[in-house]
């Protein structure tokens, strides 16, 4: 039997009741480009992290966060509600270290944590 090893996660999936809306945030706050038809391709972005990793943590409600890092906290937060999203938590620096982190929620409330480059 060979040796186990661990399970990266390997591709992430965002549902929309409107994804042409969706597909016009995400599109226009972190230029990615977004594909059409039924399942909109999101290809990798420029300068991604090697290792990506991720943690479980104790919450109100169950939900799958995605962290996404940006040049500037501040620029981007500043484009939020314009784009249909609010702003949850202004930048703050997390317990124990750590790069300085923001929360939004996208048009349909799904949340997202910002991370500074």
């Amino acid at each position: 039997m060979a040796e186990d090893w661990s399970r990266p996660v390997v591709h992430w999936e965002i549902e929309a009741k409107d994804p042409e809306k969706s597909a016009a945030f995400y599109g226009s706050l972190f230029n990615w480009k977004v594909g059409e038809g039924a399942v909109r391709q999101i290809g990798p972005g420029i300068g991604a992290p090697e290792t990506i990793t991720g943690h479980i943590r104790t919450g109100e409600h169950s939900a799958t966060v995605l962290y996404i890092q940006v040049l500037s906290l501040r620029q981007t937060l500043d484009r939020v509600p314009g784009l249909g999203g609010k702003v949850l938590r202004e930048p703050f620096d997390p317990p124990g270290g750590g790069p300085t982190l923001a929360s939004i929620t996208d048009p349909e409330g799904n949340r997202i944590m910002l991370v500074q480059q």
